[in-house]
């Protein structure tokens, strides 16, 4: 997938995907745990977890947190009780990506910065707290779970675009998957792939910040 042509003056606004752009993420770590609870091996909890029409449920606050844990226990095979489940579901969170939360207040200063994030409520509930500084840069940070759309669905991002107030064509997005990229760009925003932070910093170089 080939990057957008960026120039300084081309954006009104940054939208930026938090897993893997913002806060680094291992689901090994969860599995770990969830594992050590169960008495079994990781890998076979691997094998049977999916990101299936329960997830996306859960992503999109359709069903509560019992509801997919619930669901959890069915298709993994392990009977953890709730909290347990919520111990290894945020275990996923190592901390910010490096040098991230610099390029974000240089950016800050220049251009109004939002998040956009496929996620739920236990998550947010987590990280909001424990990465508020790196979060503060952001004037709002958009979930799956609040807003009831997940990227990469378009309804997702013009719900973004309209609450932003900015044409498409003038935010910048940028995310580490690139199905949810394409999504932004069949919607008119100038998408950015990022494998690492150096392409976010490459980007804000091309836009003159």
């Amino acid at each position: 997938m080939t990057q957008p042509m960026l120039s300084p003056g081309v954006a009104d606004a940054l939208l930026f995907d938090l897993g893997r752009v913002v806060l680094d993420l291992d689901f090994n770590r969860t599995l770990g745990l969830w594992a050590g609870h169960a008495g079994c091996e990781p890998a076979s909890l691997r094998e049977r977890f999916l990101r299936d029409k329960l997830y996306r449920r859960h992503e999109k606050g359709e069903i509560s947190d019992e509801a997919f844990f619930a669901g959890l226990r069915s298709s993994l095979g392990v009977e953890l009780s709730d909290a347990q489940f919520i111990e290894g579901w945020n275990a996923i969170f190592i901390g910010e990506m490096p040098g991230i939360n610099q390029l974000l207040a240089r950016a800050a200063k220049r251009l109004p910065l939002y998040a956009f994030s496929n996620t739920n409520a236990p998550h947010v509930a987590y990280f909001s707290g424990q990465y508020a500084e790196v979060l503060g840069h952001f004037r709002q940070v958009f979930v799956s779970s609040s807003i009831g759309l997940r990227k990469p669905d378009a309804e997702a991002y013009d719900h973004v675009v309209r609450a932003i107030g900015v044409p498409a064509n003038r935010i910048v997005f940028f995310d580490d998957l690139a199905e949810n990229i394409e999504g932004a760009r069949q919607r008119g925003l100038r998408g950015v792939l990022v494998n690492s932070p150096d392409d976010v910093a490459r980007a804000l170089e091309a836009l003159g910040i």
